[in-house]
């Protein structure tokens, strides 16, 4: 299996709670070592400052035309806000009872996916990811092998920042910054973390898709820079690291 096809299924296949793959309290207590192999990082003792300094750089991105049979987002404009967007809907996922991380990873698959990428290993290998980051989810919660999430449980990445690593009008490389929440139940306390990945798209025809090949040229142009600080927006550090925090669109 190609280098950047291996990378590319551990970053995304730690989409939601292996990408956390901890217990501690919000926000930052995520086990170090989860996403070793990949240039994907919770912050195992990050907390965020009790002073709030605002961000410098805010965006406002894009959603996308339309939305598909599975309920994603597509139909992103050509534009370096639309790639972003389109990386920001790839990237925000939710895992509740009836709908599993597998769902979410074979939704990645059908919806985001260059079409000269997809193939059977690639679905087989999101598949299994999803799988085993479900069965790792019911051990830690302490559930019986393929049960049903209780009511009122979820597991939730949601994408607050970026920082552009290199663009052009058909491909753009971005760092994410995201909070991954966790709730077990209705009565639970919710825990959270906040982890860095990297994403990578190319216009396709109509529409921005995930690449293989864009993503192993992101991964190069990663190693040849520092990796921007996993810090929340508000912290001091947000804004040396070079974040931009994203508003909601309306």
């Amino acid at each position: 299996m190609p280098t950047a096809l291996v990378l590319l299924l551990a970053v995304v296949g730690l989409t939601g709670y292996s990408m956390l793959s901890g217990s501690g309290s919000d926000p930052g207590s995520a086990k170090p070592g989860a996403a070793a192999t990949a240039p994907s990082s919770p912050a195992p003792t990050y907390e965020p400052p009790r002073d709030w300094t605002d961000p410098e750089r805010w965006a406002t991105l894009p959603r996308g035309a339309r939305s598909d049979t599975r309920g994603k987002d597509i139909g992103f404009p050509q534009t370096l806000e639309g790639a972003l967007g389109m990386v920001v809907a790839s990237n925000s996922t939710l895992v509740h009872p009836g709908h599993t991380n597998k769902n979410e990873q074979l939704a990645l698959y059908e919806s985001y996916f260059s079409a000269s990428d997809r193939s059977t290993r690639l679905r087989d290998g999101l598949e299994l990811a999803g799988g085993e980051s479900d069965a790792q989810l019911r051990r830690d919660w302490g559930l019986p092998v393929g049960s049903e999430l209780p009511q009122g449980s979820y597991v939730r990445a949601h994408v607050i920042g970026y920082k552009v690593i290199e663009h052009s009008p058909t491909e753009v490389s971005v760092w994410l910054l995201s909070r991954v929440t966790t709730k077990p139940g209705e009565t639970k306390a919710e825990r959270g973390s906040y982890i860095r990945s990297l994403a990578a798209v190319r216009w396709e025809q109509t529409d921005w898709k995930l690449s293989i090949a864009a993503f192993e040229t992101a991964s190069r142009l990663a190693q040849e820079q520092d990796e921007p600080a996993i810090v929340a927006p508000g912290d001091p550090a947000f804004n040396p690291a070079g974040w931009t925090a994203i508003r909601e669109a309306s």
